[in-house]
């Protein structure tokens, strides 16, 4: 097995990194603390093709694997944690349109979404249907041409600022087999957005309620077939989870950057504080984890890409070892800087901020754990 970068990944994470550095690093502090969502900068990211990445050509996407998505990602991650996990929420939307939509709803809707002229959210949690999405209750009845919504949605990345929303709502039986997925004109009367929730991290990207009053869609809207879209969800959720572990590898490696410096420039009693050994097995411990992290990420990913029986469950494995390794990571460089990492001249509080969230959305680690220990346990399992 290969563990290097080809030539063209590297060309792909050289792009990343130079546009993290020069159109994230430098604004993160100010996006987190004004909460802006820079609308502007992710149309730029549109333009080197980061709002596309894994859609297919024929939409305009660039076509990649999920594995070189994951490279691009973690690099990406290394200027703004906020902004990049709202990229990766895109990226699903895209796909989602451009594989799974009709020819009617491509037309509307793909040009924009690859180029990062239009926005989209994906509406997947309830009120009561957090974990347990299979039980969502938000409805979607036929109307003649039309499909009519009534529900709600919670916890919806961009919402307010976006311009589609891929909703994922009942229309038939209980249970998974009775969702569909729909794409929606965000402005489409009888929506309704509640108030910008005052988060923990991920301010550089608004997350809101979204409510469904009467809401009529076209037929042509409907993602795949009815009844499919729980089927969808968890598709994009695979790809969803490998994109949030990458994120937390992302920033704990830029977390990992600053410590391995400030351990080599700061000094105590005489000497750099590189020269204490508590301090250099505590590191040893960061970088071993984080590479681990990293490998088992790029491993999900590659058997999501070859439509691995067991994909699933790797994407599963990688996002509850690396959102919890990530998290981590930028605690432990956050306690190497002292009081510093403190306060919010350095970045290391916003990296232990932005990297919490990980371990919840996307399906929780706990709900991970339920998924692996299935699999471990089924009748006849062999080894993964």
């Amino acid at each position: 097995m290969d563990f290097e970068l080809t030539d063209e990944q590297m060309a792909f994470a050289d792009m990343a990194t130079a546009f993290a550095q020069n159109e994230l690093a430098p604004f993160a502090a100010d996006w987190d603390r004004q909460q802006h969502f820079p609308v502007e900068i992710l149309r730029k990211a549109g333009e080197l093709g980061f709002c596309s990445l894994y859609a297919p050509e024929n939409t305009g996407g660039l076509g990649l694997s999920r594995l070189d998505a994951c490279i691009i990602f973690e690099r990406l991650a290394m200027g703004c944690t906020s902004t990049t996990a709202f990229l990766t929420i895109h990226n699903m939307v895209t796909w989602m349109l451009s594989s799974f939509g009709t020819d009617e709803a491509k037309a509307r809707w793909a040009e924009g979404l690859v180029s990062g002229r239009l926005l989209g959210s994906y509406c997947l949690t309830e009120p009561n249907a957090g974990s347990d999405a299979a039980a969502l209750k938000t409805s979607a009845r036929r109307d003649g041409d039309d499909y009519v919504l009534n529900g709600s949605k919670i916890f919806i990345s961009g919402a307010g600022s976006t311009q589609l929303l891929v909703v994922m709502a009942r229309t038939g039986e209980a249970g998974p087999k009775g969702i569909s997925s729909f794409a929606v004109d965000a402005q489409s009367p009888g929506i309704g957005y509640g108030r910008k929730e005052d988060k923990m991290g991920w301010n550089s990207q608004p997350t809101r309620t979204v409510s469904f009053e009467e809401v009529r869609v076209p037929a042509h809207a409907l993602l795949g077939q009815e009844g499919e879209g729980f089927k969808l969800a968890m598709k994009g959720l695979d790809g969803g989870r490998i994109n949030i572990a990458t994120c937390s590898v992302g920033t704990a490696q830029q977390a990992l950057n600053l410590a391995q410096q400030y351990l080599l420039e700061r000094q105590q009693f005489g000497r750099p504080l590189a020269e204490f050994q508590g301090l250099q097995f505590r590191l040893a411990d960061m970088v071993t984890e984080l590479v681990a992290a990293r490998q088992l990420v790029r491993l999900a990913a590659s058997k999501l890409d070859g439509a691995h029986p067991d994909a699933t469950t790797y994407c599963a494995m990688a996002k509850r070892f690396a959102t919890d390794v990530g998290f981590k990571v930028c605690d432990e460089a956050l306690q190497l800087f002292g009081g510093n990492g403190y306060i919010k001249e350095y970045p290391l509080e916003r990296y232990v901020r932005d990297t919490r969230v990980h371990r919840i959305l996307e399906g929780t680690n706990e709900i991970m754990r339920v998924l692996i220990a299935r699999r471990a346990l089924a009748e006849g399992a062999g080894e993964l």
